[in-house]
């Protein structure tokens, strides 16, 4: 049996991963691909729990290394219960976010030291990395718009100043840049059919690459 991989779907709030996840879902699964969804935070009843905390818009005291430190916690737990597991039963997982988001928004946005995440992402992940991250790029202010206009609440990274957005924004393209290999960039500006169809053709490549084509 062929081992499996992982997607990670990124990018600013409001630009579509939701929408995008079940549409790359329903397409392997018409190819008849086992495919598993996922989340960070979050992914596991533990991390699940660690999301409320992080997320958690009444919490304003939180310093930036204990949010870091939780990100890390999450992730350790995520990938050993749940993602690796479902990769060596050959299964494609895909998740909503993953480390490039603790990268944009404690680096890049809060401006914690690249040493130190690095250091706590490394020990979550022990040698593991996603097969490509598709990062659904949007202008954080029109993301904004479309996560108020669904008249939901916004998480405690959301209410964050428009400054900081901007910056996490900036963190994914520049991450990008330095890793084209495991990075692709959409413009999550277009329509819904015309972000899907990209990334559908970004997935069509890696069923490619991992001999998973039919």
């Amino acid at each position: 049996m062929k081992k499996g991989f992982m997607i990670v779907c990124d990018g600013s709030n409001g630009a579509g991963k939701t929408t995008v996840i079940k549409g790359v879902e329903q397409y392997l699964k018409d190819k008849g691909i086992d495919v598993i969804l996922t989340r960070e935070p979050g992914g596991t009843p533990i991390g699940e729990k660690i999301r409320e905390v992080i997320l958690d818009p009444s919490t304003p005291e939180m310093i930036d290394m204990t949010e870091l430190m939780l990100f890390g916690a999450g992730r350790a737990q995520h990938l050993q219960q749940k993602i690796i597991p479902a990769i060596d039963a050959g299964k494609i997982v895909i998740s909503d976010r993953f480390d490039a988001a603790m990268f944009s928004f404690q680096h890049y946005a809060r401006g914690i030291d690249l040493t130190i995440i690095k250091t706590i992402n490394d020990l979550a992940l022990n040698g593991f990395k996603p097969a490509m991250n598709i990062i659904l790029d949007l202008d954080p202010c029109e993301g904004l718009k479309r996560v108020k206009s669904r008249g939901e609440g916004l998480d405690r990274l959301e209410v964050e100043k428009q400054e900081f957005l901007v910056k996490a924004r900036n963190g994914y393209l520049a991450q990008a840049a330095l890793a084209p290999e495991t990075f692709e960039i959409v413009d999550a500006s277009q329509s819904k059919e015309a972000v899907l169809r990209d990334v559908l053709a970004i997935i069509d490549t890696l069923l490619i690459q991992h001999q998973l084509a039919v």
